[in-house]
């Protein structure tokens, strides 16, 4: 008798006896499940973000110590620098040998991918998408996309009044051909908000006020981004200097 395995029960196998290792409790499985960029269409060539800072004027503490949910901005420009930075503490790649990012993740499976709605910066406004691996944004659309955003947000002001936009989004069969159910219910979700957590840190070291959106049209907000139906937006957060 013939026995036929579907790609998603083989890789559950698998993962159930801890195949090829590629870092510290996890397995290796193909590369565009890893990477999850095969049906992003890249407009153009990704932008090459300046090399993030490693040390900075405010120590971790304090940063804790001012953290706040802010939703007032001025009109100021959040540059690349700024930029590049965020995207780092969010999903940047901290131990090249083994891939590791500065957000914790279940079994190093890292669902999360991180866009960027760009507005008012020395960037060309567009919808992005961050590539870890070489600290890049590649453009997936032209323009500015914040007020569709808020749109989207259920037309919460901050969205389009912050310079810029992070979408923090997931694809969650990264976690749950591992994981199964407990994955999607509840690694992926303590994932995201570490991500989002390194973020509102970030921007306080960096003079910058953020705010975590949860309440969004998850398709609409997918339609913003260009992004196929597999991202699962999470979170929305806007971004600018602190009015």
């Amino acid at each position: 008798m013939s026995v036929h395995f579907s790609r998603r029960k083989l890789l559950m196998a698998l993962a159930g006896v801890g195949a090829v290792a590629i870092g510290v409790g996890s397995y290796k499985i193909s590369e565009p499940v890893i990477q999850g960029k095969e049906d992003l269409k890249i407009e153009t060539e990704a932008i090459e973000l300046p090399e993030p800072r490693k040390r900075g004027a405010l120590s971790i503490e304090e940063a804790i110590g001012k953290r706040r949910s802010r939703r007032s901005y001025t009109n100021d420009q959040v540059l690349a620098t700024d930029i590049s930075q965020l995207c780092w503490a969010a999903q940047g790649v901290t131990q090249p040998a083994n891939g590791f990012r500065a957000a914790p993740s279940a079994g190093a499976l890292y669902p999360i991918d991180l866009f960027v709605v760009v507005g008012n910066s020395d960037l060309e406004p567009g919808v992005y998408h961050y590539s870890y691996a070489e600290h890049s944004l590649e453009p997936l659309r032209k323009g500015d996309y914040r007020k569709q955003l808020r749109e989207a947000s259920l037309g919460q002001e901050w969205i389009e009044n912050g310079a810029l936009d992070f979408v923090i989004t997931a694809v969650y069969d990264r976690t749950t051909v591992k994981y199964g159910d407990r994955g999607r219910d509840r690694y992926v979700p303590i994932e995201a908000g570490c991500v989002a957590e390194n973020i509102y840190l970030q921007a306080e070291a960096l003079n910058l006020g953020t705010v975590s959106v949860g309440a969004f049209n998850d398709d609409q907000v997918r339609e913003v981004i260009s992004a196929p139906s597999k991202y699962v937006p999470l979170l929305v957060m806007p971004i600018g200097h602190s009015g």
